[in-house]
């Protein structure tokens, strides 16, 4: 029998807000952008191999409907980082991936996030074509450590 993944109903939370203001097409994006080890080959194939810790660093990016209350949300948490870095309060949250199989069985793809700070401003558009990007709020956040487990 084939495997079957049925993907819906994700969450976002961050800092205990479930964020519900989610825009179109891809509204949460996490990536890894390092590498989690590398490899280096010499003479005769003696090979060394480093861990590399940077690699548990994850970029999300979250696409809000621009002026709802989650954008709301999100801006005054970039404003309090803006306006006392030393002091500002790191970002935690959690990402859910619900998976289902078919049969009514569904699996949880949890990545727990924390250590998370904004890494960029957040811009701004206007589109005489209607395109709906232009009423999208795009935040960029970094967190240090993102885990995954599924269950």
């Amino acid at each position: 029998m084939a495997t079957i993944a049925m993907s819906g109903n994700d969450t976002i939370i961050v800092q205990n807000r479930i964020l519900n203001d989610l825009a179109v097409d891809n509204c949460v994006e996490l990536t890894f952008d390092d590498d989690i080890a590398s490899l280096q080959t010499g003479k005769t194939g003696n090979t060394i191999y480093g861990l590399n810790e940077s690699g548990r660093q994850a970029t999300a990016v979250i696409r809000v409907i621009r002026g709802s209350g989650d954008d709301r949300f999100l801006n005054n948490l970039l404003l309090q980082q803006q306006n006392n870095f030393a002091g500002f309060v790191l970002l935690f949250g959690t990402f859910v991936k619900k998976m289902g199989d078919g049969a009514g069985t569904i699996t949880n793809d949890t990545y727990q996030l924390g250590g998370g700070v904004f890494q960029k401003q957040v811009a701004a558009k206007t589109n005489v074509t209607g395109e709906a990007d232009q009423s999208v709020s795009e935040y960029n956040l970094r967190f240090a450590n993102a885990p995954r487990a599924i269950g």
